[in-house]
């Protein structure tokens, strides 16, 4: 066999085996992304994220989660949360912000966000932030599972950790529409189906379980909606009417279909536009 071929096979082994993960520099960000093929921790420049005292409507959850980070940061007994409810209120602009109020203090508090269909690969990504002098918030946004999604499992791992347990490091952020993390119809579907229905759905709907924090975000009334884009042009010194920015924000508001903190904030990049304000 001559060197070509050899390289060849040698460069093949090489790409489904790769070279294990060296080390990463954790005091380069405040802020990594967990990428796969290959594994690596990419810092984040910038966090997209907007003020913590500009989420309004949602001060319950904002004051318990804050909280429960602060207290994590400062080396004490924290809880994994989840964040579930309507779309668009804020869930995951609440755990970006909570992080940006607390790292300026506490600069070893960092933000790993992980796609949950990387969540096979959680326990190699855990084995990195266990044995390095910071505190990691692992954040997966948007998180469910279908009746025949295996990746539940994994999940396991971050939230019990198996017999060496849950980085004492680390703590678990998790959002999604679902309270359950899977829909209802496949729920009520496998107990229907099921010859001992309590226990087939007990294994996937137990995952909301292991999380400590129950965190709920409902729809916004008229009221919210208007302060949330209120408190916007405070921030950003847009100056509007009282009376021609609530009839503006209504109609618009109206054309989506609903309110949410997410349709505040369209409606409001529409509005600093046209006022030429820059929101950087």
């Amino acid at each position: 066999m001559d060197q070509t071929a050899l390289t060849r096979i040698a460069e093949a082994l090489e790409r489904m085996s790769p070279a294990p993960l060296a080390a990463p520099d954790f005091d380069v960000a405040s802020a990594f992304v967990w990428h796969v093929g290959p594994e690596r921790l990419e810092p984040v420049a910038e966090v997209s994220r907007v003020d913590l005292d500009l989420l309004v409507g949602i001060n319950r959850s904002r004051d318990t989660l804050l909280e429960n980070t602060r207290r994590f940061a400062q080396g004490f007994a924290a809880n994994n949360a989840l964040l579930w409810g309507a779309r668009g209120m804020g869930k995951s602009s609440l755990v970006k912000a909570v992080h940006g109020a607390l790292v300026a203090d506490h600069p070893g508090l960092k933000l790993v966000e992980l796609q949950r269909e990387d969540l096979p690969s959680v326990g190699r990504l855990l084995n990195h932030l266990r044995g390095a002098p910071h505190r990691f918030i692992l954040f997966c946004d948007d998180l469910s599972f279908s009746h025949d999604d295996q990746h539940y499992k994994s999940l396991k791992a971050v939230l019990d950790g198996g017999i060496e347990g849950r980085p004492e490091n680390v703590v678990f952020y998790a959002t999604s529409n679902r309270r359950h993390l899977m829909p209802r119809d496949m729920i009520e579907n496998e107990r229907s189906s099921a010859i001992n229905p309590s226990e087939a759905v007990e294994e996937k709907v137990s995952l909301s379980d292991r999380f400590g924090l129950w965190l709920g975000f409902h729809p916004c009334d008229q009221d919210e909606y208007l302060a949330m884009i209120e408190g916007y042009c405070a921030a950003y010194g847009v100056k509007v009417a009282p009376e021609t920015l609530r009839a503006e924000a209504v109609e618009w508001q109206a054309t989506r279909g609903g309110r949410s903190g997410r349709v505040a904030w369209q409606f409001f990049t529409d509005l600093a536009g046209r006022h030429g304000v820059s929101l950087r």
